[in-house]
């Protein structure tokens, strides 16, 4: 049986060192807010012929100073584009990168008809049907400023729920555990899973700050949803602790009550490490194959699931011995 509690001050330093860390590239640098927190520009093209693929539209601006450029297919031959506040001539540069890649004309005479835009969209459609089917031309259909997708309103009662759900969290395990009230109070359980839970979430989006910093990674509304998943994830893996915790106090007794917290954590260590590992694997062939929408959703899951199997294990069954030893002075 390995003596996981017993190392408990080398786990605690670790998750110090990387709190204090990620605390202070917070502090130094935040997090760099995408289009959904800051607003932009959106440019709806459409295609007369046939669109190209959604990663072909992706390629067009990658290593482009156009931030996280999103990409969505509308209707049967268009695409909506949604990227930072852009000029004038960053607008022309897109139209004019779009047709270079993707426009195909056959009878330059018909250019001034690409000029007119959404006027002659009509005149162009029925005489495709008489041209040779590989011609294809690009065609804007609108261009505007949008605003957050994510209001002050919307932060404020975000904050608020959030709140509510942590002492949520906290009374319905104080519930939950009530019968093994000793020698640690059942409502210091629940604290406990919310400090691991703080503990997951700093260190992903610390990360993310850094990533911010060098490599220009924004967040966004898939950021928000995957640090939410990775609150669930962490209380949850927690909790299957406890539970196994509870149980062994219920048969054993506490007398021994570090070693019943020790039993406890083995016995559960191949459980928590296969969760992670079917899951990690899930989450790796989204990140490698998945495509750019999706890829710092995947990397922050992957990120939060390692810290939240760590901190189940390592980090609060460890803090509920320390509870109890506080509890004794």
């Amino acid at each position: 049986m390995l003596n996981i509690v017993g190392k408990r001050k080398i786990w605690f330093s670790f998750s110090a060192i990387l709190v204090i860390a990620s605390i202070v590239v917070l502090f130094l640098y935040g997090l760099k807010p995408g289009i959904d927190f800051t607003g932009g520009s959106l440019i709806e093209v459409s295609f007369t012929n046939e669109r190209p693929g959604l990663a072909e539209m992706q390629a067009v601006f990658e290593n482009r100073d156009f931030g996280n450029v999103r990409v969505q297919p509308t209707e049967d031959r268009g695409y909506i584009l949604k990227m930072r506040f852009i000029n004038e001539e960053e607008h022309q540069n897109i139209l004019s990168s779009l047709r270079s890649e993707f426009e195909v004309i056959n009878d330059d005479s018909k250019t001034e008809q690409l000029e007119a835009g959404k006027e002659n969209k009509q005149t162009i459609d029925e005489s495709t049907s008489t041209e040779a089917v590989s011609e294809n031309r690009v065609l804007e259909e609108r261009v505007e400023t949008i605003g957050p997708a994510i209001s002050a309103h919307l932060k404020e009662r975000s904050f608020k729920a959030a709140i509510a759900v942590v002492f949520a969290i906290i009374f319905y395990i104080a519930y939950a555990f009530r019968k093994v009230s000793k020698p640690v109070k059942s409502w210091k359980y629940g604290v406990t899973a919310i400090v691991a839970l703080l503990h997951d979430v700093l260190i992903t989006v610390g990360i993310f700050a850094l990533l911010g910093r060098y490599l220009g990674v924004e967040v966004d509304i898939p950021f928000v949803v995957a640090t939410l998943t990775i609150l669930g994830y962490s209380v949850n893996d927690t909790i299957v602790v406890f539970d196994r915790v509870r149980e062994n106090l219920i048969k054993l007794g506490y007398e021994d009550f570090e070693g019943v917290i020790n039993k406890g954590v083995n016995e559960t260590l191949v459980r928590s490490f296969n969760t992670s590992i079917t899951t990690l694997l899930v989450l790796g062939a989204l990140f490698f194959f998945g495509g750019e929408t999706i890829h710092y959703f995947s990397l922050a899951l992957i990120i939060g699931i390692l810290f939240g199997t760590y901190s189940s294990i390592f980090l609060a069954s460890p803090l509920l011995v320390v509870w109890q030893k506080l509890g004794k002075r």
